[in-house]
């Protein structure tokens, strides 16, 4: 077995590093950026250690992900972010890295790390000059809350955060809410399609509706998957999507519109389990052959 002898940074070799050099920014289009956040986890915890898991068990994987070679697009691996500190901080410090990303006309595939993460996301998003943005969210929970235990950067409030910065929310395989995001999901007029049909019907193409924006960010909690592909999260809610059936709605979302990024959050590994570190570096790996793939598709205007 090779060494990880290609470091982003101590203890987070570069993400498909045994099959890989790490190239220069500027010639890769697929930007990975680690996001080792934890501070409001409200149940089991570890989704710090998830980053490093998954680029290390990346070292496991084949280029060819089965249909086609991500990695000739080129994929970087940046250090981590700086996650020490108060939220608000840390939340800049998240912006600012994935502004830097796109100012090197790179394409961002954020891996957390607690949900709160995606707040600092869509703010780089727009601070770097993004408009007619929208968010598309696979999750057990809707993450509405406007606080959770006080904590106004909660994990369980990121898409409250979001709602609040007007952008649109497209939710996919939610299954654990409370009335106060019900009613959350009226006032900010979230759309969503629950778990509950999703799974119980086997939907596996979704059409966005024709109003929603161009450009989308689409973020994706572990937790949304069903528990018996990933019980690997701190917050698991049984009746989740599949792997097939989260990797089909995935593309069918993306096919008229323009993706600009994409995140896989609250991955907590489990010691001992390396089946789940490889499964979500594959995941990872599948949604960038996704993308690649779907490249000069046409986009609704």
């Amino acid at each position: 077995m090779q060494q990880f002898d290609q470091l982003a940074a101590p203890g987070y070799p570069i993400f498909l590093g045994s099959e890989i050099q790490q190239p220069a920014p500027t010639d890769a289009f697929f930007h990975v950026l680690p996001v080792p956040y934890e501070a409001s986890v409200s149940f089991g915890e570890g989704t710090a250690l998830g980053p490093a898991s998954i680029l290390a068990a990346s070292w496991q994987l084949e280029l060819w992900e089965g249909k086609s070679r991500p990695a000739d697009l080129g994929i970087y691996t940046h250090a981590p972010v700086d996650t020490q500190g108060d939220a608000a901080p840390v939340i800049e410090r998240i912006a600012a890295a994935t502004q830097q990303i796109l100012s090197l006309q790179g394409f961002p595939v954020v891996i957390g790390g607690e949900h709160t993460v995606t707040y600092g996301i869509i703010k780089g998003l727009l601070q770097s000059g993004i408009t007619d943005l929208g968010v598309v969210q696979i999750d057990a929970h809707a993450d509405l809350r406007n606080s959770y235990e006080g904590n106004l950067y909660s994990h369980a409030s990121v898409m409250k955060r979001i709602a609040d910065m007007d952008i649109p929310i497209f939710q996919l395989g939610i299954r654990a809410f409370c009335e106060e995001e019900i009613e959350a999901r009226k006032k900010f007029s979230v759309q969503a399609i629950d778990a509950e049909e999703l799974v119980c019907k086997n939907i596996q193409s979704i059409t966005l509706p024709d109003k929603f924006p161009r450009n989308i960010f689409f973020t994706l909690d572990i937790d949304g998957m069903d528990p018996s592909v990933f019980p690997s999260t701190g917050t698991p809610v049984p009746g989740g999507l599949g792997w097939y059936q989260t990797l089909a709605l995935f593309e069918s979302a993306i096919r008229h519109r323009n993706l600009i990024g994409f995140d896989i959050m609250e991955f907590a590994p489990i010691k001992g389990f390396h089946a789940y570190e490889f499964s979500a570096a594959l995941l990872a790996y599948k949604m960038m052959g996704i993308v690649q793939r779907n490249q000069g598709n046409p986009v609704d205007s």
